[in-house]
């Protein structure tokens, strides 16, 4: 029969061990663990009663959960509507002032962080730099845990003084807890010489760290179905978040024609194909006629757009989108042509 003391102990908490009884080690961890007062308040270090069982669980059952909880995450995205079209308006006035957008994180967010900056350049035909991602550890860290490096709010403003933030960069700190230090530091140096900040998180945001965040980006998905493994749902909408604010700002300084990215730099078969049919769709031309056209324009398919819809040379197809800030509808005029309907 189970000691009456050390079963009072466990159903209840906080009530205080009789004198001259000592609890083993391991199970007075566990009673103070329990104790509300020492739960960590972030959500994303909560555990999730919907997975408690999910050790016993077969693999479709564990597809399930993980699914279902996945669900909530682009509701949970949408609802920051509003924070995320203010990331949006601070980027393009970041990029059309001459300055850049930077990431900065640690672990999963700093990797997802620099992904989304690497992808800029071949999707958009950016410059490489326009967009920046700085992750804890640097480089290395990509591969390989640097364990210790989001310890530093130091490391996260040195990061940024090595890239020479100014006062005309949009810099978003990336930290799913919201509580990291690099990432801490990177803000408050990028608020020390000027620039525009934000942070995604997905729990609230410390108060010590309202004064360093022009637009908090606060992405509450809930706990993990792995308790504090933000590389899931966490991690989840950080990259929906990132989608949006880069993708929204590259559309905004003119990347696209309606949704074709009129932008793409042709550097590989697919790319190169994919030039063609852009050309071709939108100027009405066949594949052949569309070649030769990219020919003629350096193989930069915005230009050899605007040089066959104004029936205009390369140096005054540069003029015209120029004059329009890059956007191909206010150069031409015209709107892009309609989806193609498929036949069922």
């Amino acid at each position: 029969m189970p000691d009456p003391k050390l079963t009072r102990a466990l159903v209840r908490p906080t009530a205080r061990v009789d004198p001259g009884f000592s609890l083993p080690c391991s199970l007075t961890t566990l009673v103070i663990a329990d104790t509300p007062a020492f739960r960590d308040p972030r959500v994303t270090e909560q555990r999730n009663p919907n997975s408690v069982a999910i050790d016993l669980a077969s693999p479709l059952e564990i597809v399930d959960i993980i699914t279902a909880e996945d669900a909530g995450v682009a509701p949970a995205v949408a609802a920051q509507r509003e924070a995320l079209a203010a990331a949006i308006a601070a980027a393009e006035r970041a990029l059309l002032a001459g300055g850049r957008i930077i990431y900065a994180g640690a672990g999963t967010s700093g990797r997802l962080g620099v992904l989304d900056a690497s992808e800029i350049p071949p999707t958009f035909g950016a410059d490489f730099g326009l967009v920046v991602g700085l992750i804890a550890g640097g480089p290395a860290a990509l591969l390989k845990a640097q364990e210790g490096a989001e310890d530093s709010p130091d490391a996260g403003a040195s990061d940024l003084d090595a890239i020479g933030v100014q006062a005309r960069d949009f810099v978003v700190g990336i930290a799913a807890s919201g509580t990291t230090p690099y990432v801490h530091g990177a803000l408050r140096r990028a608020r020390a010489v000027g620039a525009t900040t934000a942070m995604i998180a997905c729990t609230a945001l410390p108060a010590s760290m309202q004064d360093a965040i022009d637009i908090p980006i606060v992405i509450v998905v809930g706990p993990e179905v792995v308790t504090g493994s933000t590389r899931m749902k966490s991690g989840t909408a950080t990259k929906l978040a990132l989608n949006i604010i880069s993708t929204g700002a590259m559309i905004r300084i003119g990347k696209t024609f309606g949704n074709l990215m009129v932008d793409v730099r042709a550097t590989n078969a697919k790319l190169v194909d994919r030039s063609e049919r852009i050309v071709a769709e939108v100027c009405g031309i066949d594949r052949g006629a569309a070649h030769a056209l990219l020919q003629l324009a350096g193989g930069v398919v915005k230009r050899a757009i605007v040089m066959q819809l104004l029936g205009a040379d390369a140096a005054h197809a540069d003029a015209a989108l120029t004059a329009a800030h890059g956007v191909i509808r206010r150069a031409v005029t015209i709107a892009p042509p309609p989806v193609p309907t498929v036949a069922q």
